[in-house]
C-alpha cells in the first residue's frame, strides 16, 4: 500500500518552520529556501505545499490565529462555568501578548503578517479581515458586560473595544525590553478595574 501523508501535518510543520524563522533571524530572512532548510526539507518539497511566499505566510498567520483562539479556549476552561467578563477579558488581552514561548512565536508572526500586508493587497485584506473579527469579537464581550451590568452603561461599547485592544501595543515595549511583562499585565488590571468598578 502507498504511504499516507499527513499533508495537514507537513503544512502545519512548515508553517512551524516560518514561525521559527521570524522569531530567531527576523522577516527579512523570511525566504521560502531558508524556510525549507529550517523545515528540514529542500525548496522543491516545500513548494509541493505552497506555491509562493505569501501563501506560505497566509497559512501560517492563519495558525498563529488559530493557537491565539485554542489557548483563549484552555484558559476560559480553567475559568469554569460562566466566567465573569473582566477575567475573559484579561486572559484575551494577555494571551496576545507575548508573555511566554508559545504566544511570542505567534506574536512575532502577527508583527512580520502586518509588515507584508503593508505592501501586498491580497495579504492586506486577509489581515484586515482576521483584526475586524478578532475586534467584533472583544466588541461582543464588552457589550454583554454592559447588558449584564458589570459595566455602567454610561460607557461606549466601540470606544472601549479599541481602548482594550490599544493594550496590546505593550508587545513592542515588552520584546524591546522597555517594560517587563508584569507592568504590562498590571496596566491591563488596572484599566479593567477602572472599567468594571463604575458600576
Amino acid at each position: 500500500m502507498p504511504k499516507q501523508v499527513d499533508h495537514r501535518g507537513r503544512r502545519e510543520a512548515i508553517a512551524r518552520a516560518l514561525w521559527r524563522v521570524v522569531e530567531q533571524r527576523g522577516v527579512t530572512q523570511l525566504t521560502m529556501r531558508v524556510v525549507a532548510q529550517e523545515a528540514g526539507m529542500s525548496l522543491g518539497q516545500l513548494q509541493h505545499y505552497f506555491a509562493s511566499r505569501t501563501a506560505m505566510l497566509s497559512f501560517a498567520m492563519d495558525l498563529a490565529s488559530e493557537q491565539t483562539s485554542m489557548r483563549v479556549h484552555q484558559g476560559l476552561d480553567k475559568l469554569g462555568d460562566r466566567p465573569h467578563p473582566r477575567d475573559v477579558l484579561r486572559l484575551t488581552l494577555a494571551e496576545m501578548l507575548p508573555l511566554h514561548a508559545d504566544a511570542r512565536a505567534t506574536s512575532r508572526m502577527s508583527a512580520a503578517y502586518v509588515l507584508e500586508a503593508l505592501h501586498d493587497e491580497a495579504v492586506h485584506e486577509q489581515a484586515r479581515r482576521g483584526l475586524v473579527q478578532g475586534r467584533a469579537l472583544v466588541e461582543q464581550l464588552v457589550r454583554q458586560a454592559i447588558a449584564d451590568g458589570h459595566i455602567d452603561s454610561s460607557h461606549d461599547p466601540a470606544t472601549e473595544t479599541n481602548l482594550l485592544l490599544a493594550l496590546t501595543g505593550f508587545t513592542s515595549l515588552i520584546e524591546l525590553d522597555v517594560i517587563e511583562p508584569q507592568d504590562a499585565l498590571a496596566a491591563i488590571d488596572v484599566h479593567l478595574d477602572r472599567l468594571f468598578s463604575s458600576t
